[in-house]
């Protein structure tokens, strides 16, 4: 049987995650924190951090990279190939699900071994991060809050941590920031973002293209 590598995998999963969890968006590739996510899968129920293992990786840096996972996403899930399936339960805490892949006559075959659960672990602070700052303002206006324009977004994502949940109840503030990741266009925020750079007497970013996928099923 012929081992999947990464680059095998990561189309047919995009459509296996699709049919199994309805409306999605993908992006893919986002660093967070001293690792990067292989996918974010945004639903209209929280994010989920997908780290791939193919049967070409190893465990070598899975650990750390648990860690981070664990501070960014609502649910965590590892996709390992066949040469994995048997002991990756020991390499992932229980609460992060796992689906195999298989090659089978020439195509990925994927199992749901383990179901991911909600992450204990996850901070808010790291999860708002992902947003860009204009997506943040439009989370401020959303929940009636002051622009705190002189403010850096490390500082205002904090102004918005302290509302939560007294104010802002951890349901509402995960889906806005869901819906906003649905609606993200990235030539639009760019020229957001380099707009309120150069009024900063900052220096506008460069744009990085990557690919990412859109998903919208109803």
């Amino acid at each position: 049987m012929t081992a999947f590598l990464d680059k095998d995998i990561r189309e047919p999963l995009f459509d296996f995650l699709e049919e199994n969890f309805g409306k999605t968006r993908i992006i893919e590739e986002k660093n967070i924190g001293d690792s990067r996510a292989d996918v974010i899968m945004v639903t209209e129920n929280g994010l989920y951090g997908i780290e791939i293992k193919s049967d070409a990786d190893t465990y070598t840096r899975l650990s750390g990279q648990v860690k981070d996972y664990d501070k960014y996403f609502d649910l965590n899930i590892v996709v390992v190939g066949s040469s994995h399936a048997h002991s990756i339960e020991e390499h992932v805490p229980d609460h992060w699900g796992i689906i195999t892949v298989e090659n089978v006559d020439g195509k990925a075959d994927f199992y749901i071994l383990r179901q991911a659960l909600k992450n204990p672990k996850m901070k808010l602070e790291k999860k708002l991060s992902i947003l860009w700052r204009p997506e943040i303002a439009q989370l401020q206006h959303l929940n009636d809050m002051p622009k705190y324009d002189y403010l850096s977004k490390k500082n205002v994502i904090l102004k918005i941590c302290e509302r939560v949940p007294e104010k802002i109840p951890e349901e509402k503030i995960t889906s806005e920031i869901c819906e906003l990741l649905f609606e993200r266009d990235y030539e639009k925020i760019a020229e957001t973002v380099n707009a309120y750079r150069l009024a900063h007497g900052h220096k506008p970013k460069r744009n990085r293209v990557k690919r990412r996928r859109r998903r919208r099923k109803t």
